[in-house]
């Protein structure tokens, strides 16, 4: 993933997939994972912590419902 890959977030507490997120930097490790920063889209705000592979999935497109 690369800066502003549209991201759902795990959430440590509930361990579900929350959409409406972005990366916006890549913190490459010698010695251990890939961490990521991530920025809440709705107010721009970058999240205090950071993220593993792991914690992070590319934005999935929501399927159209059959109604519309």
């Amino acid at each position: 993933m690369h800066p502003g890959t549209r991201v759902e977030v795990r959430s440590r507490f509930e361990q579900r997939w929350t959409r409406g997120f972005e990366v916006s930097e890549v913190l490459e490790a010698d010695d251990g994972p890939t961490r990521y920063r991530v920025r809440r889209r709705s107010d721009g705000s970058i999240l205090p912590v950071t993220f593993t592979d792991d914690d992070l999935r590319e934005e999935r497109r929501r399927q159209p419902q059959w109604w519309s």
